[in-house]
């Protein structure tokens, strides 16, 4: 009964970051093309703009890229290179594909350490010391004080100014918010390479990528309907 629990939030849990990952994608798309397109009317119709559109839209497309990686990991939709480990048997292609998802791995938990380095002082935190890996952490100059151009701040946004920056007001939305993005998605994607690396151990998966696979299989639907017919 334990163990039962125990799988059911294990999948509950991946089910919630999941469309949480999903819904703010759709969401961060959303806004992007309303944007857009109020601005545009706005420009030819009433000769007028948001003046801050333009940049929020520009901060959006950035989240929209980052957290596009790791949904592409998960979903397999990067592209790769097979041609090679295609041929191999199965015993050393498996070999190669974890050797892959390993260094993917290390390339991702690098990513992580650099992108909390960046963005650490924007929440007046600490970076990491260490060059390659962190091994505590050093006392650094706060940057929480700088601000976007123009994007206005957003009244829900205003403690920040008590938490980070000792109690001054924003005039603007500060670079905090929009470099937030730049940890969580490198930690989303350690998150998915370690996922599709457990896949290639266990058996699920053959490589980090659709390959052939996606052609495989829209072989055997082609066959299933042409035997249907």
């Amino acid at each position: 009964m334990q163990d039962d629990q125990k799988f059911w939030l294990r999948t509950r849990l991946g089910r919630f970051v999941n469309e949480l990952e999903e819904n703010v994608i759709a969401l961060t798309l959303g806004i992007m093309t309303v944007l857009t397109f109020v601005n545009v009317v706005l420009r030819y119709l009433f000769n007028a703009s948001l003046i801050w559109g333009l940049e929020l839209v520009l901060v959006l497309f950035a989240w929209l890229v980052l957290l596009g990686l790791s949904y592409g990991v998960k979903t397999t939709m990067h592209l790769g290179v097979d041609a090679i480990t295609y041929i191999l048997p199965d015993r050393p292609r498996r070999l190669t594909a974890i050797i892959a998802a390993l260094a993917c791995v290390l390339y991702a938990f690098l990513l992580m350490k650099g992108a909390w380095d960046y963005w650490a002082p924007f929440a007046s935190l600490d970076v990491t010391s260490g060059r390659w890996f962190p091994t505590g952490f050093t006392p650094t100059r706060t940057r929480a004080f700088m601000e976007t151009d123009q994007v206005p701040m957003p009244f829900f946004l205003n403690f920040l100014s008590g938490l980070i920056n000792d109690g001054d007001s924003y005039g603007k939305l500060p670079d905090v918010v929009p470099y937030t993005v730049l940890p969580v998605a490198a930690a989303l994607l350690l998150f998915r390479f370690v996922q599709a690396t457990w896949r290639i151990v266990t058996g699920a998966s053959i490589s980090l990528i659709a390959s052939h696979e996606a052609e495989e299989a829209l072989e055997d639907l082609n066959t299933s309907r042409a035997e249907g017919n």
